[in-house]
């Protein structure tokens, strides 16, 4: 009797696990993450150049964090794009409170290098497409029966450019809704090809971002959800 009751008991710890959606990491990596993040945002927000621009900057870590922190537990992330993530939204408060055609390392760049403008902005959108391109990745190779496709590639950079041409739209919004005083957000600096440049930064980011990372991030897949 006691080998059938333990039988079942095993019977029934396999099915809830494999009812589970997926096994929550054991790293204290997203922990440190999220530390890291809700640190750089209270950072950020001390006295900004603009209190407007910053929350133009920083709306898309206010509303992804608490997206991702609900379903940590039934959509854990991986730990390169946690830390993918946390390194973007830094660039994006960073940016938020000098605004980016000011932010003091893009100033150091461009004299070190004799450049015409601040190429923060530049920077900000190549993360615009680096780091979407591993997020937009997780979730088709996790929801969808892409896994293996040679359609993955394709398509992940096509969504990262859709991405990147709502923001530009976004930005659009802005100009038309503020005039003037959404200039500091659109950080255009004068140029007028600034949304294809942006649009292409963004190409470019996603596109390296998927030759170099893919390997690892199929590794980091495989111990996450088998």
């Amino acid at each position: 009797m006691s080998l059938i009751a333990a039988a079942r008991r095993r019977t029934a710890s396999n099915s809830a696990s494999s009812a589970a959606p997926f096994p929550a990491p054991s790293s204290a990596l997203p922990g440190l993450c999220v530390a890291v993040v809700v640190v750089g945002l209270a950072v950020s927000a001390w006295a900004p150049h603009d209190r407007t621009t910053w929350l133009l900057e920083v709306v898309w870590v206010l509303l992804g964090l608490p997206l991702a922190l609900l379903a940590r537990r039934r959509f854990p992330l991986s730990g390169l794009l946690c830390c993918l993530l946390a390194v973007h939204a830094l660039v994006l408060a960073l940016g938020g409170h000098y605004t980016y055609a000011q932010v003091p390392l893009g100033e150091w760049v461009k004299d070190g290098l004799g450049l015409s403008r601040n190429p923060y902005d530049r920077f900000g959108h190549l993360m615009q497409g680096f780091v979407p391109a591993i997020l937009v990745r997780e979730l088709l190779v996790r929801t969808s029966a892409l896994r293996g496709s040679r359609w993955l590639a394709p398509l992940t950079v096509c969504a990262c450019l859709a991405f990147s041409a709502v923001f530009e739209m976004f930005e659009w919004a802005a100009a038309v809704i503020g005039g003037h005083a959404a200039d500091a957000f659109l950080a255009t600096q004068g140029d007028v090809w600034d949304t294809q440049w942006d649009m292409f930064c963004a190409l470019i980011g996603a596109t390296v971002s998927l030759l170099v990372l893919s390997k690892w991030h199929d590794r980091q897949l495989t111990r996450l959800v088998g």
